[in-house]
């Protein structure tokens, strides 16, 4: 029987027990399904990676390009177009905790994206976001996936745990003027973690598919840049 006082979530979160008495209206409302289809890869923090870029439904395409924090692509990518900013990397207007660079010393504490200035939220909807800097961190972490590489094309990012995968194209390092630099040999997606020690810079996953070099790390990038985002579930 039903706690006739009090309601409370079940151990896992997942239903809610609540007096009968308490219950005035029940309402149904009809949900579309996500359209975004997404991998578990055992990964330890359970982070859920979406198999496609924001702006396509193929792993394989390089989707839309976005400035770090704008949540729309756009034709030009630099400091005079860049939302967060009076034209320069040193009049920051938000996500600044260096006064040197704010805009009139300005400072704030925000360090990861709120969710309205997410382009994961704002484009497939509030169960999704950028990765953080450890979440990418975490899955190139050779303890938790190893690297597949294909010839001047992207990577594909292995589960140790369970074998399932998920694909990354190298869509380039920066969009601009129409075009992206680098694609087939370097790939760069944003987090939605600022860089705290140069905070005109935003920490990104970065891949190189180059003939002489193959690799994936986590770095810092101008803000202003436009970049690629993989999103992930919301926890």
């Amino acid at each position: 029987m039903l706690t006739p006082t009090k309601f409370r979530l079940s151990p896992d979160n997942t239903k809610i027990e609540i007096a009968l008495s308490e219950v005035k209206e029940v309402t149904f409302e009809e949900t579309e399904a996500d359209p975004h289809e997404y991998v578990d890869l055992g990964l330890p923090s359970g982070t859920l990676w979406a198999t496609c870029n924001i702006g396509t439904n193929s792993p394989e395409e390089y989707g839309d390009y976005f400035a770090w924090g704008e949540t729309d692509s756009k034709d030009e990518y630099d400091w005079r177009t860049y939302q967060y900013c009076n034209g320069s990397s040193r009049t920051l207007t938000k996500y600044c905790c260096d006064s040197s660079c704010g805009n009139n010393g300005l400072t704030d504490s925000l360090t990861e994206l709120l969710n309205e200035d997410d382009a994961a939220t704002a484009n497939w909807g509030r169960e999704w976001q950028m990765p953080s800097k450890e979440q990418c961190e975490e899955l190139i972490n050779s303890d938790y996936t190893t690297l597949k590489w294909t010839w001047q094309d992207g990577v594909h990012i292995i589960s140790k745990t369970n074998g399932k995968s998920i694909f990354l194209p190298a869509a380039g390092g920066c969009r601009d003027d129409g075009y992206s630099i680098d694609e087939y040999e370097v790939g760069l997606y944003w987090s939605r973690t600022i860089c705290t020690s140069v905070t005109y810079d935003a920490e990104c996953l970065c891949i190189f598919s180059r003939e002489d070099y193959r690799g994936m790390y986590v770095s810092g990038r101008l803000r202003m840049c436009g970049l690629p985002i993989r999103p992930v579930r919301k926890q």
